[in-house]
């Protein structure tokens, strides 16, 4: 059984005529199903009361991967591993008989997927195993499991090879069962709440509902290019407009930017919109849908959360009161000031970001909803009534990221035609993520929308933050990576 001095290609090679010996002795190494009684995590249940040295007369069948095996004469000791956990097999040749025992021996290999079937024992080490009457080949890996595969810990092989580190770590799997859990419990949350959840288009023709640079792609049969979404939330407040109140959509967004630990170039948001709300309902709506997935995976927050002021924030950590600066050229001499990175001709509202980024978010460890952004920068949300200069908007930040962004939703079209016209004259500034002008989407509001808050929550970094996990990449199980070096 020892392979881990053999070339690679020699092993798939003597691995490729075992499965041509198994076909001819009239054994599919591939046959199409197997069904097993229970989950191997329910075996352990089950007889969790087996002493050592008991059996139990019961007969039950399992399958799995082997991923271990110890040879003793004419029995051998196999360890199977299902998606719920690890059990030990024993295959003995005078009880599932001399012949499959030697073809056993002979053909089967570790990473190999079998079933056996027999009764359940309790090992005089106190593991509990199974007693193999009989076993079934269920599938023939021609690539065995990395040297050491029990602690793979290389992050590119993790990545490009998801299906290794699955294997590898149990723990890695747990992540993605999380987040499984966080997006299911989601969903029902919001269900019971009277939300539909539909699905809006995946290519646009405008790329719109977010500030951010699209992918781009090529329709053949109608010859025309397309952009990958960047938000589907032009589409959904369509849909309110539509007479669809309470709509929600989970799904992948596309965002042709930077690749860094909080970053991947397509990831999966949650966003919704609700009639007669406003960013007020939508701050308790967060607040909900985050606390009761993060008690799904065992995670308890404190509620509620913080809120704060944006102005407020950034005089706490400058010193000094920004307000005054925004949508006049002395917002470029903040850029001195404050001795950020970034050229001389970066749009007014990034360098606001990059101060906040700077300056506050540093600090912003516990989570907090910063309220009440410039209404110049927020083209798709409301003003304040009573102060113009500022959106009802809100984004959440936990443990320094943001995880949510919100608004009362704009719904006056000649306010938004205005809006969409500055943004067309920020681009020509150089602004290349400033929202186009969507025309349909005006007409759309023409026709009444009502009052409506909405809300996005990035899934994966949501994930990061209540799974303590500092990296996107372990949240998404294939992340984009460069191209790999041979």
């Amino acid at each position: 059984m020892q392979e881990v001095s053999t070339p690679i290609e020699q092993i798939i090679a003597l691995r490729k005529e075992k499965a041509a010996k198994l076909k001819g002795l009239g054994i599919g190494p591939y046959p199409a199903s197997f069904k097993a009684e229970l989950l191997i995590s329910k075996i352990q249940e089950k007889y969790k009361g087996l002493k050592t040295g008991e059996s139990s007369p019961e007969k039950i069948s399992v399958c799995g991967r082997i991923t271990a095996r110890r040879e003793m004469g004419k029995a051998t000791f196999v360890d199977l591993i299902d998606t719920s956990g690890k059990i030990q097999g024993y295959l003995k040749a005078d009880t599932v008989g001399t012949e499959s025992f030697k073809i056993f021996k002979d053909l089967v290999d570790l990473s190999d997927f079998i079933a056996i079937k027999g009764s359940p024992f309790r090992t005089k080490s106190g593991e509990l195993s199974i007693y193999a009457d009989s076993w079934t080949f269920l599938s023939k890996a021609l690539r065995p499991l990395p040297e050491k595969w029990h602690g793979l810990k290389d992050t590119e092989t993790r990545y490009r090879q998801r299906y290794l580190d699955l294997i590898a770590n149990s723990e890695v799997k747990e992540v993605f069962v999380q987040r499984s859990q966080v997006i299911s419990t989601i969903r029902k949350e919001l269900e019971s709440l009277g939300f539909l959840e539909v699905e809006t288009p995946m290519m646009q023709k405008i790329a719109g509902g977010a500030a951010a640079k699209p992918f781009i792609t090529h329709h053949n049969a109608l010859d025309m290019d397309l952009f990958l979404r960047i938000a589907p939330e032009l589409y959904l407040k369509r849909l309110v407009t539509g007479g669809m109140e309470r709509v929600f959509e989970i799904g992948r967004n596309f965002r042709n930017e930077g690749i860094d630990r909080d970053h991947n170039p397509e990831f999966t948001m949650l966003e919704l919109y609700q009639a007669y709300a406003d960013y007020g309902e939508m701050m308790k709506l967060c607040e909900t849908l985050i606390s009761v997935s993060a008690k799904k995976i065992g995670k308890e927050l404190k509620t509620p959360f913080r809120r704060a002021k944006l102005f407020d924030l950034l005089k706490e950590f400058t010193g000094a009161d920004l307000r005054p600066f925004v949508g006049t050229p002395e917002m470029k001499s903040l850029i001195k000031k404050f001795d950020l990175d970034v050229p001389q001709n970066t749009p007014e509202h990034k360098i606001l970001d990059h101060i906040f980024d700077e300056k506050v978010i540093p600090h912003l460890k516990e989570p907090v909803f910063v309220m009440d952004y410039p209404a110049l920068y927020s083209p798709l949300a409301k003003a304040k009534a009573d102060d113009p200069f500022i959106a009802e908007r809100f984004e959440l930040y936990m443990d320094g990221k943001e995880i949510a962004n919100a608004y009362s939703e704009l719904n006056d079209p000649e306010e938004q035609r205005k809006r969409f016209e500055l943004q067309v004259e920020a681009k020509k500034k150089g602004d290349e993520d400033a929202e186009p002008y969507d025309e349909d989407f005006i007409v759309a509001l023409e026709h009444g929308m009502p009052p409506t808050g909405g809300l996005g929550i990035g899934i994966d970094r949501l994930v990061m933050v209540i799974g303590k996990i500092d990296s996107v990449r372990e949240v998404i199980l294939f992340p984009t990576l460069r191209p790999e070096v041979k």
